[in-house]
């Protein structure tokens, strides 16, 4: 065990796992307490007083006075907040506000008060706890790790707006913060392209034992930007300058940028050594990829479930066989989960922090739905998330679907399944984001098909879907993609019976199959992130309901289904 373990695991320790592993074992006492505490806190503010926190003394009590709400129903308080007010949400004033995009196109403002940024310490710091039990080598060398900045602009009345992923980089112990590999001045530069290649610059001169970061398309950019510019990385390393200069794709950078920049190359020295190790790595590989460079990486922290685990499949060619680790179902609004093994999506709900709870998938359209708490769900059933959190959130619908994977102690272990309501329909079949998600899986099962990115698009006219793939490079045959079609369209109907009808009785076609530009789905991404949305915040839409003049000019070409029939006797190709 290193020094800074020995030293950091007091600190990680200190009431973080005790108050996780209580709330595990007794998680109904600790939520009624949570929920407690939350109420007599804020019973003074203006939405207790609108809601009688104090005459509320148990869960059935708060179900009665307080509504579910999403964003809009909150957003007159908040906008309360934002104008200066105090003693709205929370008796605490929030510090800082995280945004996020809403659902009616104007941003969301989540207010952030310092007890709520103590319950993402919380869970940052037992995430880190558990990795270091199971991986002692985990801080032996560097932790590279990629956020928005926290703080990123003003309202008009001068407070501030940032992320929270900012906001719990900075406040992570001061131990492991020595630990970064990346300045934070690196997260603040405002190109995209041109953060990506300072922050992989930057990396591959250290040696990296953990790395994490949610998105991982973080990963991908990063390491695909290290093998396209290894030549000029490798000289700018030797010679100890940015190396931003040698690459002419970039574009010249603005003045603030620049600023950062030379702060940035202030700090550099040449390194030889490094350099040829780094050239040894090329001359034995023919590349520079992350598992030669970092050779003692030890664990890949990113999201594993949902659209986001189609990318986190694709890491092992560039990371190799580093155990991936889900860092948790967190948002703006809250953080929920802890995982505590590798290779799954699911983590224990943190039912110290936040008062959760949940809705059976079937009732969520009903004007009185079940409301259930966490003690009471169930193994393998799917369940709407309503959150109350330290920042004055109230049973607020998060929109998200979860799924109990099982049980740890007596908390429930659950995974991120998708966004809640999120489905298409063409004449009955509504399909949703997990069964496409299965479908593009199991056809890809069998090979040799494997998809950088993927979408569905429902065509109207013709009454089908159009499948949007980004091809992983390599040799696709147009008969291997209408294999690769007909087992998804298969697939489909195993999963959802409605499908399978629509199908058999051509009320629905067979799907036409849309093999995009090679780079579309970075493309996406680097278009959001350049009209504003936070590059940590961007979510790929598996599901598009129609086809945009973007997506149109991302056609490479078209594959139509050998089959247009279809029938359950019959078995889809080998």
């Amino acid at each position: 065990m290193s020094g800074l373990v020995k030293h950091l695991l007091p600190v990680l320790s200190a009431g973080a796992i005790r108050d996780f592993e209580r709330s595990a074992s007794d998680p109904h006492t600790y939520q009624s307490d949570l929920l407690d505490r939350l109420l007599k806190r804020n019973q003074e503010t203006a939405f207790g007083r609108d809601h009688d926190f104090s005459g509320i003394h148990h869960s059935a009590d708060y179900r009665k006075r307080v509504p579910i709400r999403d964003f809009e129903g909150f957003r007159p308080y908040v906008d309360r907040l934002v104008a200066g007010e105090r003693n709205i949400l929370t008796e605490e004033h929030p510090f800082v506000y995280a945004t996020t995009s809403g659902t009616t196109g104007k941003p969301k403002l989540i207010p952030v008060t310092s007890h709520f940024r103590e319950a993402l310490k919380t869970t940052s710091r037992v995430w880190l706890r558990r990795a270091l039990q199971d991986y002692s080598r985990l801080l032996d060398h560097t932790v590279l790790s990629a956020v928005s900045p926290a703080i990123e602009g003003y309202t008009d009345n001068g407070q501030p707006i940032g992320s929270m992923s900012g906001i719990t980089y900075k406040n992570m112990p001061t131990l492991l913060r020595k630990q970064y590999t990346l300045p934070y001045t690196v997260m603040e530069l405002k190109d995209y392209d041109l953060r990506y290649v300072i922050m992989m610059r930057i990396a591959l001169e250290a040696q990296v034992s953990l790395a994490g970061a949610p998105n991982p398309s973080t990963w991908l950019r990063l390491a695909t930007t290290g093998e396209a510019y290894a030549e000029q990385y490798i000289r700018a390393i030797r010679d100890g300058t940015l190396g931003n200069q040698d690459i002419k794709d970039l574009k010249t950078p603005s003045p603030s940028d620049q600023e950062k920049l030379d702060v940035l190359s202030a700090r550099l020295r040449p390194n030889k050594r490094r350099a040829k190790e780094l050239e040894h790595v090329v001359h034995n590989t023919g590349h520079l990829r992350p598992k030669d460079a970092w050779p003692h990486l030890a664990l890949v922290g990113c999201w594993l479930g949902g659209s986001a685990g189609i990318q986190a499949k694709l890491l092992r060619e560039y990371y190799g066989d580093a155990p991936m680790r889900d860092v948790g179902f967190r948002a703006s609004e809250a953080a929920v989960t802890v995982p505590i093994t590798d290779n799954t999506a699911a983590g224990v709900l943190a039912c110290d922090i936040n008062y959760y709870e949940f809705i059976p998938e079937s009732e969520i359209e009903s004007s009185a739905p079940i409301v259930l708490q966490a003690h009471e769900l169930e193994v393998g059933k799917n369940y709407y998330l309503l959150l109350t959190t330290a920042s004055g959130l109230y049973r607020y619908d998060i929109n998200d679907v979860i799924r109990v994977e099982s049980y740890y102690r007596r908390a429930p272990i659950i995974a991120f399944v998708r966004k809640g309501r999120d489905m298409v329909n063409l004449t009955g079949e509504k399909l949703h984001v997990n069964q496409v998600i299965e479908a593009l899986n199991t056809a890809e099962a069998r090979g040799p098909i494997n998809t950088a990115q993927f979408r569905i698009i429902p065509d109207l006219d013709n009454m089908r879907y159009d499948l949007l793939v980004e091809l992983v490079p390599g040799r696709n045959h147009d008969e291997e993609l209408e294999t690769f079609l007909t087992r998804f369209d298969f697939s489909l109907a195993d999963l959802n019976d409605e499908y399978y009808q629509k199908r058999v009785s051509r009320r629905l076609q067979a799907p036409r199959l849309v093999i995009m530009k090679p780079g579309w789905g970075e493309r996406e991404k680097r278009r959001a992130v350049d009209s504003g949305k936070r590059e940590t915040q961007f979510k790929w839409a598996v599901i598009q309901l129609e086809w945009n003049e973007v997506n149109q000019s991302e056609i490479h070409h078209l594959v139509e289904a050998r089959r247009t029939n279809m029938e359950r006797d019959h078995s889809p190709p080998s």
